[in-house]
């Protein structure tokens, strides 16, 4: 367990991820190095809270509600027409996307999964699963440093020292906690694999 960590990428639990899954979107608005500063636009996220205090085990429970969700274990608010027969209620499958989070609140963790840009909060098919529910997650700006390697506590330590002595640098404030991102399936060699460490942040004249 990372002490530090709020928030951990699980895609090492997508065995089937490929390089065109869908990510949030951002724009760079500063870049040196393996340090970037990042404005990311909003997006929607599908979320469960898991109740547990070990993290594989609730990123492995959190993300199976997830993935049935986005593999079909929804509902699609259609409208009606005047002719018939019509179909009110639809199995909907939703295209894999990248991250998966997760986010330690207590003694429960919260799951989230983003959902693709085509959708919007009224067009989103309604979960099955009453523990998955749909968020708006708003713009942000994070820090950035990126990685490759096999993922360990002391890579973690060692580059996200290295970001906040950079955040300092730049003279840009923290105003969130870490955010652990791994974007590739066990299968990738580790020295393909993208890691990042991201914080929040905003500028210090903001």
């Amino acid at each position: 367990m990372f002490k530090n960590v709020i928030t951990i990428i699980a895609l090492s639990f997508l065995g089937t991820l490929t390089m065109s899954a869908e990510e949030p979107k951002y724009t760079i608005l500063k870049q040196e190095k393996d340090f970037e500063v990042r404005r990311y636009e909003p997006f929607i996220v599908a979320e469960t809270l898991v109740d547990a205090n070990d993290h594989e085990a609730a990123s492995n429970e959190g993300f199976r509600r997830l993935a049935g969700y986005i593999f079909g274990g929804n509902t699609v608010r259609q409208k009606i027409a005047m002719t018939a027969p019509v179909t009110t209620e639809a199995s909907q499958k939703i295209e894999m996307t990248a991250p998966v989070t997760t986010e330690r609140k207590g003694t429960s963790i919260r799951v989230t999964f983003m959902m693709p840009a085509e959708f919007t909060m009224e067009t989103l098919p309604v979960p099955n699963d009453k523990r998955v529910t749909l968020t708006e997650v708003p713009g942000r700006t994070l820090a950035a440093i990126r990685f490759s390697g096999r993922w360990r506590d002391e890579n973690y330590k060692e580059h996200a020292d290295e970001l906040r002595a950079w955040i300092a640098s730049q003279g840009l404030k923290v105003v969130g906690e870490p955010i652990v991102a791994r974007y590739n399936a066990p299968i990738v060699p580790s020295f393909l694999r993208r890691n990042e460490i991201l914080i929040p942040v905003e500028s210090s004249g903001s």
